[in-house]
């Protein structure tokens, strides 16, 4: 399910004005980093922690001018890649939720 999640999230985050200029043409090595960060935030294997250590994803996401309005577009990509599976309603709301907080974290940047 995780990995139905990346596939369906990335499009959205390539289409999107504010996110697109974050990331690479080959988006592949981010998808496969997400999968694996994913995996393990939402509480299975500790695939990221194994392959890079750990995760310290604010420190990770410095180098990238994040504003409090790439975070909520991050958030909406999110959202509608959650919306495109089988997963409950609830269990989305409560995904979203959980997510929130880091991508909210990770601003770095005013947006002025």
């Amino acid at each position: 399910m995780v990995r139905e999640i990346v596939e369906r999230f990335y499009p959205k985050v390539q289409r999107d004005p504010l996110l697109s200029p974050l990331f690479p043409s080959d988006i592949r090595p981010v998808m496969e980093k997400q999968y694996m960060f994913l995996s393990q935030f939402f509480g299975g294997p500790s695939l990221y922690s194994d392959e890079y250590g750990h995760p310290m994803m604010r420190a990770r996401h410095l180098p990238f001018p994040i504003t409090p309005e790439r975070a909520e577009a991050w958030l909406s990509c999110m959202t509608a890649a959650l919306a495109e599976t089988s997963i409950p309603e609830q269990l989305q709301r409560l995904m979203i939720e959980r997510l929130s907080g880091p991508a909210h974290h990770f601003v770095n940047t005013d947006p002025s």
